[in-house]
């Protein structure tokens, strides 16, 4: 079925008639971004998958979204609870299941304390609201999470940028804006670079400054036992908060913070998300802490996802792609304007490869991409059919003309320019 967005207008029947200021907006949207941009068409929407497609859009690094532990104890809990007490976690106390796994996953992690939270956006937007305010400068890496930037907003702090991955930079807009607070990712959602963590803390040690590291993409698949970047690093003692996505290796459905006994509580009482939106629900809970049982556990599968990403990485930069730094199972193909990135969502969708597309506004202007996410469940014949997909496609994308290809300078080492029987010419920069 041809992939092609119909215009959709309010009806009287349907509710009231959308005010110009807003229907301007949406009108604005189909004129420029469908029709201009995308051709009438939708860059997120490509073929539907079928039963032998290769799924890299998932974020179920370990594999353990379907492990027979982890469901059986989600069903014996609504079975036995159903859905529990609907109602704010600022109100739970005493005994609970939901207690018990922020204490539980604190300890794994190397914290005090901890607070869950609705999501990784809820727990970011909720701890800067709740650490920031408007007399505060909060220093955010250029490829932060979005959801560090809407709390930043949502605090009403001042926000000042540093260059990606620059401790340098970083430094000299503390120089000269004073002390504040820092916020990072671990492991960067969009491309796989990995954060200069040790270099950051020293920059915030000696200008005073909060550090925040967002682990989402590195809590259950790097260090010891899965219990993050900063524990790997030794970076427990540096780093004031830690915030974390579970919905990434988790394979679950919440967001965490750690912290103090003591800023535990406050944040209860005083983020907007925690205070006004309803507590996880017993199941998901109990899913969680039978989740964090088979992440303590099962080191073969960080170490079967760490094989896999830099098997691919290393393949995928020998084919001329430039990764842009990835480090992780993150891996980025950065076609730059939207339409050259759909052509490559096409190419790969072709032969049964489905990534994530990434665009405005989770990319700057032009420097779209499609994002695959390895997994430990990966064989070896799928990633060697990935690698034999991507390397089949290059010329059907035209590789030598992306952006991204021009400021790696070069498509591959001399070693690596034999593919598929025939010499490739090596791209000038």
């Amino acid at each position: 079925m041809e992939n092609v967005i119909t215009r959709r207008t309010f009806h009287p029947a349907f509710g009231a008639t959308l005010p110009a200021f807003v229907a301007t907006r949406v009108e604005r949207y189909y004129r420029e971004r469908v029709q201009q941009t995308w051709a009438g068409g939708h860059i997120m929407r490509g073929k539907v998958p079928g039963p032998d497609a290769l799924h890299l859009s998932s974020n179920d690094y370990l594999s353990i979204a379907r492990h027979p532990e982890i469901l059986s104890a989600m069903y014996e809990s609504i079975r036995e609870e159903g859905n529990g007490l609907l109602m704010s976690a600022v109100f739970v106390h005493g005994e609970s299941p939901l207690l018990e796994f922020e204490n539980r996953l604190a300890a794994f992690m190397g914290a005090e304390s901890g607070v869950l939270c609705q999501s990784g956006y809820a727990a970011n937007t909720g701890l800067l609201q709740s650490i920031a305010s408007p007399e505060t400068t909060v220093y955010a890496d250029m490829m932060a999470h979005m959801s560090l930037w809407e709390g930043i907003r949502s605090a009403g702090a001042n926000p000042v940028s540093f260059m990606h991955n620059d401790p340098g930079h970083l430094e000299r807009q503390i120089l000269r804006y004073g002390p504040g607070i820092v916020v990072v990712d671990s492991v960067y959602s969009t491309n796989g670079s990995v954060s200069p963590l040790r270099d950051i803390a020293d920059v915030c040690s000696v200008h005073g400054c909060v550090l925040v590291v967002d682990e989402s993409h590195s809590l259950g698949t790097h260090g010891p036992r899965g219990a993050g970047m900063v524990v790997e690093l030794g970076l427990t003692d540096r780093v004031h908060f830690r915030t974390a996505s579970l919905a990434k290796a988790f394979a679950g459905r919440a967001g965490f913070v750690t912290c103090s006994h003591e800023f535990q509580e406050y944040f209860k009482c005083e983020s907007n998300p925690a205070i006004f939106s309803s507590t996880l629900l017993p199941h998901e809970i109990r899913g969680l802490l039978a989740t964090l049982e088979v992440i303590a556990r099962d080191d073969w599968r960080r170490s079967q996802l760490a094989s896999n990403a830099r098997y691919l990485r290393d393949e995928l930069t020998a084919l001329g792609y430039n990764l842009n730094g990835s480090e992780s199972q993150i891996i980025a193909l950065e076609a730059g304007p939207e339409p050259r990135t759909m052509v490559l969502r096409d190419a790969l969708e072709a032969h049964g490869v489905f990534g994530s597309v990434f665009c405005a506004p989770a990319t700057a202007k032009n420097r779209s991409l499609v994002r695959l996410s390895i997994n430990a469940a990966l064989t070896q014949e799928q990633l060697e059919k990935i690698v034999t997909v991507c390397g089949a496609i290059r010329e059907q994308v035209q590789l030598h003309l992306w952006p991204s290809t021009r400021r790696r300078g070069d498509t591959a080492p001399a070693a690596h320019r034999q593919r598929n029987g025939h010499e490739e010419m090596a791209v000038a920069a």
